[in-house]
């Protein structure tokens, strides 16, 4: 496994080692020791979670105030734009973000931290997406900020107006939100 380093030291890009030939292809998805070792992380994954959106469609920005959860997240259809927010007000790097485009194609896995929101865009027709989760979800806990906050100034890697649920149009400014320390 390949450990991609951001401007965000605590988000990690993993490219795991694929072997191919005319058949298709075989990787280890998600192994705990190697994952450990690569990382120098030692946490555990409780739940895992598989959604499938359509192009445009932008889930985020989510966390969980209380029971956060840390997230290892790949694509196994399409492509997304993946985006990870520092919302710890300690760290060096509060309020920026970070993001990748994560395809079934490029294999590639993003390390996202408690104390982080997080979201993604789909940029093909569809796409699967699944996440390995340090906590179990708790919706009383969930918190969502705005995706397009000005304050933040992502680069969505999408034109146009994407498609966002009830929740999500309900999302806060950093400003306004809950935080963590």
């Amino acid at each position: 496994m390949k450990i991609i380093q951001t401007n965000i030291p605590d988000v990690i890009i993993l490219e795991p080692k694929v072997f191919g030939d005319n058949r298709g292809f075989f990787f280890e998805s998600f192994n705990q020791q190697a994952f450990n070792n690569a990382t120098g992380l030692d946490v555990q994954f409780v739940q895992d979670n598989h959604s499938r959106s359509a192009k445009g469609v932008l889930r985020g920005l989510h966390y969980q105030i209380q029971q956060p959860q840390g997230k290892l997240v790949r694509v196994t259809r399409g492509a997304v734009f993946d985006v990870a927010v520092d919302l710890r007000q300690s760290s060096p790097t509060f309020g920026q973000w970070e993001g990748v485009e994560l395809s079934a194609d490029s294999h590639r896995q993003l390390w996202v931290p408690v104390g982080f929101a997080h979201g993604f865009v789909v940029l093909s027709e569809s796409a699967d997406f699944l996440y390995k989760t340090t906590d179990y979800y708790a919706p009383e806990f969930e918190r969502c900020i705005a995706w397009n906050d000005p304050a933040i100034d992502i680069d969505w890697h999408f034109d146009g107006e994407p498609q966002l649920s009830g929740k999500d149009q309900q999302g806060v400014l950093l400003k306004d939100a809950e935080i963590f320390a």
